[in-house]
């Protein structure tokens, strides 16, 4: 199993490392601290744009949050990035049609809001 998940690994270390090399911390806790609906939209956002896989996803939120992010916009970017992407949905829409594919996002959606109220 190892010989076939080693890519995920190391892009998911490396978009963490990436993170944590080069993005200053100023603009992290700037952008992604607190739990209101800026942060956490714009969390969501970057996730769902990273179309990360679940290593990476949880390399780059692990090294978000060391570096000022709040927990809610670092759990908002980790659930966007393994369930709000468009390739997801993808082939969500071609195996078993659109219906998923809205349900999938839906879920992705509220998934993000009722963690973020639990969380308060």
């Amino acid at each position: 199993m190892a010989w076939e998940v080693w890519w995920a690994l190391v892009l998911g270390f490396a978009a963490s490392a990436i993170v944590q090399a080069w993005v200053p911390r100023q603009r992290i806790e700037r952008s992604l601290s607190g739990s209101g609906p800026k942060p956490v939209t714009l969390a969501t956002l970057l996730g769902a744009a990273s179309s990360s896989c679940s290593y990476a996803a949880g390399a780059i939120a692990k090294s978000l949050f060391e570096k000022g992010a709040s927990a809610a916009t670092a759990l908002a970017f980790q659930f966007a990035s393994t369930n709000l992407v468009w390739e997801l949905g993808l082939v969500l829409w071609v195996l078993v049609g659109w219906q998923f594919t809205l349900a999938e996002y839906v879920g992705g959606v509220v998934m993000i809001a009722l963690m973020t109220i639990a969380l308060r």
